[in-house]
């Protein structure tokens, strides 16, 4: 079976409750995104997220768009994952460590996506890649002023 994930991983020199407090804040994700797509949060959705949240999220790929998004994981200050319609997740797992930093990893996982070869084909798996490693750059550099 073909692994439907790709992921990675970062230092950060911040605590976990201060990184789970940017990333359970929809209005923050534009600012912490490395794609370039995430331009701001729609209005009427959660404005902490927990399990089940619902937020919409205005995007842009070549043209904009808009995507409606739930939390289907979370932990308080360790896990928070949502998904849209098209069912693939976006993972953020935190792992504190003794000196006060957090160890953060952010997952694209179209394992459950609703068609994953459709995924397997595309060129999104390459670029979430450098998107991830991007918004981990930004994640990092939030904290390092």
């Amino acid at each position: 079976m073909a692994v439907r994930e790709i992921a990675a991983t970062r230092t950060i020199p911040a605590t976990a409750e201060q990184i789970f407090g940017l990333l359970t804040d929809p209005a923050q994700h534009p600012v912490i995104d490395g794609s370039g797509m995430v331009r701001a949060v729609r209005p009427g959705g959660a404005r902490r997220l927990t399990l089940g949240s619902k937020f919409g999220m205005d995007m842009r790929m070549g043209v904009p768009y808009r995507i409606e998004n739930t939390v289907v994981e979370f932990e308080e200050n360790r896990l928070i994952a949502w998904r849209h319609f098209f069912g693939h997740r976006w993972r953020w797992l935190l792992t504190p460590l003794p000196d006060g930093r957090t160890e953060v990893t952010e997952t694209f996982d179209w394992s459950t996506a609703r068609i994953p070869r459709l995924i397997d084909v595309s060129p999104f798996p390459r670029k979430n890649r450098a998107g991830i490693e991007k918004s981990l750059d930004r994640l990092a550099g939030l904290f390092s002023q």
